[in-house]
């Protein structure tokens, strides 16, 4: 039969025998709008092609109609905004060798927008065993790998980068005879481990970052000569040195080890990979120092050694790396060498430089040849013991992250820095140094494009500089800034992260702060000196998480528009002077976790909620220091379920807002962790982090009266318990026996009587425990750790008996009460026993100990003191007759 001739014309392709449409190739195309099943599209029913990658479809679906096309051996709807489910009949397209839905993201976030469904996976795999090519990048299949996968024999390209995958990879995968690349990067949860490989694999690309493949990192990967890209960073390979066999790999253009467990020095075989473009090692134990050789990577564009232990010097290395654009050596501590900048002038391409954190000495007053230096995007610089700024930066014009943080840069901020990128600065870290003041500071700071600034821990005062208003995150605290907030700061109306905390602030809080909640993550102003009432209005559209207040002089009731901010976790509004009744009404809130009102001039009862409504993540609260009145009920407020012992979060998880910044190299996440002081025997203990799984109650320094009812055993995560300084009366409740976690329990200065019940020595984690000035009777269960804590817990309470107690129980000739833990005392009773423990000291140690024990008696009861010593004198007598008699 004659073959077939075909044409193509503006993306159509014809059979010319037919005059069948055979290929439709609208590729970036500009399409947009969405497309449906009824499409005259899918009266092409001889279609062998049909690609419509980067387009937009508006988030439509992947149309049924599909099947349409039995003749099919190419379909890519790639990067085309398809969103919703892969319809089931793409399995029926069995003649497909290609197959690609990879990039279907959403524009703004970058999220995909597919999803594929095991069953549907695992019968697109069964069906079309033509595929060559098959590629599922960013769609949600959340499902395990078939292991019929190895039965597609034609296979070259299999590519399921972050497809939410998870199980264990096939390892019968690795053994196609076709495959030339895999991409599984990014499927946190799939697990594998590396196969021994032979010199018949045809693999190109082997792309496992951010996969849990562990186990041995093995040898014969050297084998693979046609290997070209290998990416393992961020997997859980066994510690161990780094296969020197990777060395062998001549044509490796593309290499990142990073994030492993791999020790030792760098191979010395890696000298022979000189066709490197990308070579990455950071994040990861490796000492040595940086190879000399490195010099000779001349294609090198991206050299990566961050996070390790490297050491020597670093510069005589690099300087023939002419291609070189990013050059990342932070925070490895142990590089050493002076560093000038004009020694990167033969470094033209050099766009990202990041040294911070290492032992480098840098010369930053030259003047001749700054000009010179290469103009920088990312030029990182922290921790480097500067202490001025490097006089180069006045030349920078494309700068988009600056990081100066964290040395002692002193003085002022000079007034060349106001004409320094001013277009083009986006992230800027200027915190913890020991900047005073500023040079001709402009009204408003000319970085149009800034994201972030950074100006905290320095030892700025005077008014506060004014970003632009494109600033999404600024701070400020730890300074000494002072006055009104500037009017022209409402102008930053994207801001997400706004941090003013530990300043001398006066003045009302801008209203414009509450109007900023719909975009606004956290909001931190504690420890100013802001009067006047809370920000009023705040929007329904609100994501604030986190608002502190705390430590300033504010007045009046809580804006009830707090109840629009559903998002809200931390709200800390201690030591003010604020007036209200309990806020019940924040129980709409339903991400609450912390809520702090101690010190204020909150009052009345907390009566029974309406409809029974309690907080359903609320796990600290603090109403210290306020005027409360009537019983304290915690069913009222609290969940049990909010409540629980086992939460399923890590211990290593806090109570804490992310934000995200755009940059240079990719998006800057940081995190802002709550901060919360709690009282524990007198004593304020600022806790800077917070565990999501801590959980609180203080009602302490009150006028709650009443019992406590039992349901309060019921909260069984809680970890600290205090409620003294009230009028609260009748017994403890035996039910905090099932506080199993508690580790911190006050009911000192209150009116309660009876028994410590003996549940209580179920809390085995109790560290501190005070019942201090009750009316309690009877005994401190004994044989517990109730009995080691110190007397002071437990005194006030004159029918309590029993250690730690000089009272014993049952003993009539022992005092009838605890000894006061100050003030002075009278010499009957108490003083006689405590001048007994210095006569038995005596008796056991000898003359010398006792009276030197005894020495501080002396001056406040002389008369005593004659007493002890004419009884030593006795018993020492009596211990030298029986030795003389060797009795």
């Amino acid at each position: 039969m004659e073959q077939t001739r075909e044409k193509e014309e503006d993306g159509v392709e014809c059979d010319e025998q037919t005059g069948y449409v055979i290929g439709l190739d609208l590729r970036s195309s500009c399409l947009y709008g969405s497309i449906n099943s009824n499409s005259s599209l899918f009266r092409l029913v001889h279609l062998q092609k049909l690609d419509l990658a980067d387009n937009d479809f508006n988030y439509s679906r992947i149309p049924t109609s599909i099947r349409n096309f039995p003749s099919l051996t190419y379909l890519d709807l790639s990067a085309s905004v398809f969103s919703g489910r892969v319809p089931a009949e793409v399995s029926q397209l069995v003649k497909l060798s290609l197959l690609n839905l990879s990039s279907n993201t959403d524009p703004s976030s970058g999220v995909g927008l597919l999803k594929l469904d095991g069953n549907n996976f695992r019968n697109l795999v069964r069906n079309l065993t033509r595929l060559e090519h098959l590629r599922l990048r960013y769609i949600n299949i959340s499902s395990t790998i078939p292991y019929s996968m190895a039965n597609l024999s034609f296979l070259t390209t299999l590519d399921l980068h972050q497809c939410e995958l998870f199980g264990d990879f096939p390892v019968t995968i690795f053994h196609l005879q076709n495959l030339k690349s895999l991409y599984v990067r990014d499927n946190q949860d799939l697990i594998g481990h590396l196969p021994e490989f032979n010199q018949s694999s045809r693999l190109i690309t082997l792309d496992l970052h951010g996969t849990r493949f562990s186990g041995n990192f093995p040898s014969s990967i050297g084998k693979i000569d046609s290997l070209k890209q290998l990416d393992v960073a961020a997997c859980n390979f066994s510690e161990g040195l780094i296969p020197s066999s990777i060395g062998n790999l001549r044509q490796l253009v593309y290499l990142d080890l990073s994030a492993n467990k791999f020790v030792g020095q760098i191979p010395e075989s890696f000298a022979n990979l000189t066709q490197l473009t990308v070579f990455r090692i950071s994040t990861s134990p490796l000492t040595g120092s940086v190879p000399s050789w490195i010099g000779n990577f001349s294609k090198l564009v991206y050299l990566d050694f961050s996070y390790s232990r490297l050491n020597g010097s670093i510069l005589a290395s690099f300087s023939n790396l002419t291609n070189l654009e990013i050059l990342y050596l932070q925070y490895n501590n142990l590089l050493r060498g002076k560093v000038e900048f004009q020694q990167f002038q033969n470094l033209q391409n050099l766009n990202q430089l990041d040294l911070s954190a290492n032992s480098l000495e840098f010369i930053t007053d030259t003047v001749i040849m700054n000009a010179t230096v290469p103009q920088f995007q990312v030029l990182g610089l922290a921790r480097c013991n500067l202490t001025q700024f490097p006089y180069f930066l006045r030349y920078q014009k494309n700068l988009q992250n600056l990081y100066l943080d964290q040395n002692k840069i002193h003085g002022q901020v000079p007034k060349w820095m106001w004409n320094m990128s001013t277009g083009s600065l986006m992230y800027f870290n200027l915190g913890t140094n020991l900047l005073s003041g500023f040079e001709q500071l402009p009204n408003v700071l000319p970085w149009v494009n800034l994201r972030f600034l950074s100006l905290s821990s320095n030892m700025f005062h005077g008014p506060v500089p004014v970003p632009a208003a494109s600033t999404l995150g600024y701070e400020v605290q730890d300074n000494n800034f002072s006055g009104e907030v500037p009017p022209v700061i409402c102008n930053m109306s994207s801001l997400l992260a706004l941090d003013m905390s530990n300043n001398n602030f006066s003045g009302m809080i801008p209203q414009c702060f509450g109007n900023f909640s719909d975009h606004l993550t956290l909001l931190l102003l504690r420890n100013n000196s802001f009067h006047g009432n809370l920000p009023q209005r705040y929007s329904n559209k609100s994501i604030l998480r986190m608002l502190d207040v705390s430590h300033n002089q504010l007045q009046g009731p809580l804006p009830r528009s707090l109840m629009n901010c559903l998002m809200l976790e931390t709200l800390v509004l201690s030591n003010n002077n604020l007036s209200d009744v309990f806020p019940f009404w924040l129980w709409t809130l339903p991400e609450l976790k912390l809520l702090a009102m101690r010190h204020n001039g909150f009052h009345g009862v907390i009566g029974k909620p309406k409809n029974n409504q309690r907080f359903p993540k609320l796990r600290l609260l603090d109403m210290s220091y306020n005027n409360f009145s009537g019983k304290f009920l915690a069913e009222y407020i609290f969940s049990e379920y909010a409540m629980r012992p086992n939460m399923t979060v890590n211990q290593e998880s806090y109570i804490e807002a992310d934000v995200n910044y755009e940059s240079a190299n990719g998006v800057i996440t940081l995190s802002y962790g709550s901060t919360i002081t709690i009282i524990s025997k007198g004593v304020d203990r600022y806790y800077s982090k917070i565990q999501e799984a801590f959980a609180v109650i203080d009602i302490s320094c009150n006028k709650f009266e009443g019992k406590i009812d039992e349901w309060i055993g019921n909260l069984k995560g809680l970890r600290s318990l205090n409620v003294s300084n009230n009028l609260l009366t009748g017994a403890i409740p035996s039910s905090l026996g099932n506080l199993t976690q508690l580790e911190s329990l006050d009911l000192s200065n209150n009116r309660f009587s009876g028994e410590i019940p003996q549940q209580l020595v179920q809390l085995t984690f109790l560290a501190e425990f005070d019942v201090s000035h009750n009316n309690l009777t009877g005994h401190i269960p004994s044989g517990t750790q109730l009995g080691g804590f110190n007397v002071t817990s437990y005194e006030g309470n004159t029918g309590l008996c029993g250690d730690p107690l000089p009272k014993k129980c049952g003993n009539s000739n022992t005092p009838d009460q605890v000894p006061p833990s100050g003030g002075e005392k009278n010499n009957s009773g108490p003083e006689t026993e405590f001048d007994w423990i210095f006569v038995l000291a005596g008796y056991g140690s000898g003359v010398v100990i006792g009276v030197g024990l005894a020495e501080i008696v002396i001056t406040r009861r002389p008369g005593m003191f004659l007493e002890i010593v004419g009884t030593l004198s006795r018993l020492m007598q009596s211990i030298t007759s029986r030795k003389r008699f060797g009795r």
